[in-house]
């Protein structure tokens, strides 16, 4: 366990526990973290503990700022320890990997309600969505064999149906 975490819950005023310590290493040791892969790590690092007792622990270090939630619309909530800047996360369509990204605007909340209706508003969510470079790249490749399996279909003289088996002028179908 780093001294550091140790230091950190003390500072703020939280009880010092095998079980919150594993939590918040998890957290700092994986960014983007799922409650579930949290609860993995914590097992494979201190032994037996409820998934409750996970969601217990993470409550508690997000109401005292040590760490952060956020949950990308059709993803579970992910917990991250980068408390201490206005920044935001670039999300995979593809393979759901998340990456952090500085916010352009520096300080919260980075964008302005056009309408606040009365609320003081301290923050703005965004989430920017696209494809990450390895999905990109997989969907180029996958492509471009597409695009040379059509081209030697056609220089072959083979049909451009996939799935249907080439057969030479004259020849009897087989089993009929």
């Amino acid at each position: 366990m780093s001294s550091d975490h140790v230091d950190l819950l003390r500072n703020r005023g939280i009880q010092v526990t095998a079980q919150r310590l594993a939590v918040l290493h998890a957290v700092a040791s994986e960014p983007h973290i799922t409650a579930d892969r949290v609860a993995e790590i914590v097992r494979a690092e201190i032994g037996a503990i409820s998934l409750q007792s996970v969601y217990d622990a993470l409550n508690l270090l997000l109401s005292e700022g040590v760490i952060r939630r956020f949950q990308p619309a059709g993803s579970p909530a992910r917990f991250e320890d980068r408390v201490d800047d206005n920044h935001h996360h670039l999300i995979c369509r593809l393979c759901g990997r998340v990456v952090d990204v500085d916010c352009a605007a520096g300080r919260a909340p980075c964008l302005t309600a056009v309408d606040e209706q009365g609320y003081e508003i301290d923050e703005a969510e965004v989430a920017y969505w696209g494809r990450c470079p390895s999905c990109v790249t997989k969907s180029r490749s996958k492509a471009l064999s597409a695009s040379r399996r059509r081209r030697h279909r056609k220089e072959s003289g083979r049909p451009s149906v996939p799935g249907r088996a080439h057969r030479r002028s004259g020849s009897k179908p087989s089993g009929r």
